[in-house]
């Protein structure tokens, strides 16, 4: 399909645009492109205390990582550059960093591993397995904890973006959906259980369709001054052949009506009492007839609808007082890291915590129920507690999805039992991200500690399920949170509320877009119109590093970058985001 008509302005060179994506802008040399690599180099082999190893690729042989060449704008990615040896806290950075470009760490895994691969256990973390599902919790020796079992090993080869993606999408469609029925006033932005079957024809008898007369026979017609029929008022009596009766819109005409007659249509002779018409009359003229919309039983939309005000409108007139929908999946928030916080400026190396904020109306707007976020800082015990007792669907951490001292998400799970079902994605930026499924814990376990009355969609509203929640742990970065949340997330939170999928859909992409040697890219755009009968098309835009969010807060999608980048020019794939989509909710229902 084509993309959203986006009439906005052409681009104006606003800081925002990538390299290319605004006329007249000029590529960066070789040279300087060179000078600008050993540069990023140099800062990434200073982070986590360490130097770079032997096994570093020689300059200009990219292995694992997508550093500052890969960006469009020039600008150093912030967490994933050249490949090496993993190495002591390195994952700390890669996961979680302040918002400069330069301060994140190489990625730990070398190209040759970014293979499809099954899940894994989060304790062990082996090599690809056949299947995406591996019950976690063991280890390779008895005498191995989860901790030190995960850290001798290999991390797990990432999977594909697309597979991952299709990963999170199976598993949110992979139970059987609930059924609550809720009163129309409480159904908006829910997804209909059933589909909407029409109580009683519509209309359900012949009403006027203008202000006007109501007719019987060939003309003229006497007519009584003063009577009249009026909305909600049933006529007495059938009409009599040569008669004729004022009539309002939507009121019932009476039986052997032949037509009616529009008022601006007509000349009512008051001193005879006669109605003539000015036009020709023909039988049935602005007459609604009974089921001329939908009769009764007839299927009005399809189970899978997204409730919009139109679509409460139309089972209101069709007879209803609640509807058979699905309740919104409940998530809670994870906020993870010490060097976070809530409010004021950063200071002595604490930053503000850009996550919360943000996650709790993003997932609103996938069709979710959310609690406020919960910030539990790098303490292992109280991630283990709030995952042991959560009652939500789905569970969203932030940060602690890598390999640090403090990253706590991995071994955590593997404590719980939890079944890894994606554990790294060949995607840049947010590799390190996560989907998991937890154990269903002892009776109340995932209860205990809830606020009452703090969740409008109750136990008794779903089904009994004998698995516990999902979790997606996104990493730390906040685009690269971006990229999690529509890669694992999205599609997750559509199948659990048995949304439609985000219909693909690609455009013309206005600059070249670098890619990374190994991994899909997301990069944030922006939908222009073409000028002078030019097609529409998207424009990047700078700041897309993972720990930035200026590119994003700008963007109306984000283009899914192969990898090897692609020429400007040429189509993309587009995600819209869930703020800008490029179709109405209900495209399809009505046609």
């Amino acid at each position: 399909m084509t993309g959203p008509d986006r009439s906005a302005p052409g681009p104006v060179d606003d800081g925002l645009f990538a390299p290319g994506a605004v006329p007249g802008e000029a590529a960066g040399s070789a040279r300087a492109r060179a000078e600008e690599e050993l540069a990023i180099e140099q800062a990434l082999a200073l982070v986590g205390g360490s130097t770079l190893g032997p096994s570093r690729p020689p300059r200009g042989q990219r292995s694992g990582g997508g550093g500052g060449g890969d960006d469009p704008s020039g600008t150093p990615d912030g967490g994933e550059g050249w490949s090496s040896t993993p190495r002591t806290g390195e994952g700390r950075n890669a996961d979680r960093t302040s918002a400069s470009p330069t301060s994140a760490s190489p990625m730990s895994s070398a190209p040759n591993a970014r293979t499809d691969a099954g899940a894994c256990t989060p304790g062990n973390r082996p090599g690809p397995h056949s299947g995406d599902r591996v019950q976690s919790g063991s280890t390779s020796s008895g005498s191995t904890s989860p901790r030190a079992s995960r850290t001798a090993n290999k991390p797990a080869p990432s999977l594909s973006w697309s597979r991952a993606r299709a990963v999170a999408a199976r598993a949110g469609r992979g139970g059987p959906l609930a059924a609550v029925r809720l009163p129309l006033d409480r159904a908006l932005g829910h997804v209909l259980a059933e589909p909407l079957g029409a109580l009683t024809d519509l209309p359900s008898f012949d009403t006027s369709a203008m202000d006007g007369w109501a007719v019987a026979g060939p003309g003229p017609w006497a007519f009584v001054a003063g009577a009249g029929i009026l909305a909600g008022h049933a006529p007495a009596t059938a009409l009599p052949d040569g008669a004729a009766v004022r009539i309002a819109t939507g009121a019932r005409v009476p039986p052997d009506t032949t037509a009616v007659i529009r008022s601006e249509h007509a000349y009512a002779d008051e001193a005879k009492g006669l109605l003539h018409a000015e036009r020709s009359v023909a039988t049935g003229q602005d007459i609604r007839p009974r089921g001329q919309e939908c009769r009764s039983g007839e299927q009005l939309v399809p189970a899978g609808t997204v409730v919009t005000p139109a679509v409460l409108g139309l089972a209101a007139a069709a007879g209803y007082d609640a509807l058979p929908a699905v309740p919104r999946p409940r998530v809670d928030i994870l906020v993870l890291g010490d060097e976070l916080l809530a409010a004021g400026l950063p200071h002595d190396g604490l930053i503000r915590d850009a996550l919360g904020p943000m996650l709790g109306p993003w997932l609103r707007a996938l069709g979710a129920e959310v609690a406020g976020p919960r910030r539990l800082g790098d303490d292992a015990r109280a991630l283990r507690d709030a995952l042991a007792t959560s009652d939500a669907d789905l569970i969203v951490t932030t940060g602690g999805t890598a390999s640090g001292p403090v990253d706590h998400v991995h071994p955590v799970l593997a404590e719980l039992g939890a079944e890894l079902l994606v554990d790294g994605v060949a995607v840049r930026p947010g590799h390190p991200m996560l989907l998991a499924r937890l154990p269903s814990g002892p009776s109340g376990a995932h209860t205990a500690g809830r606020p009452e009355g703090q969740r409008d969609a109750t136990a008794e509203q779903r089904k009994e399920s004998p698995d516990g929640p999902y979790l997606v742990g996104l990493p730390g970065n906040p685009l690269a949170a971006v990229s999690g949340l529509v890669t694992l997330v999205e599609p997750l939170i559509a199948g659990l509320a048995g949304r439609p999928a985000q219909d693909a859909y690609r455009a013309l992409v206005h600059a070249e877009v670098h890619g990374h040697p190994h991994d899909t890219r997301l990069v944030p755009v922006v939908h222009r119109a073409g000028r002078a009968g030019g097609r529409d098309h998207v424009a990047p835009l700078r700041y897309n590093g993972p720990a930035m969010l200026r590119g994003i807060a700008a963007a109306d999608g984000l283009a899914v970058v192969e990898p090897g980048g692609v020429r400007s020019g040429t189509e993309v794939e587009i995600l819209d985001l869930p703020w800008a989509p490029a179709t109405p909710w209900t495209e399809g229902c009505f046609t």
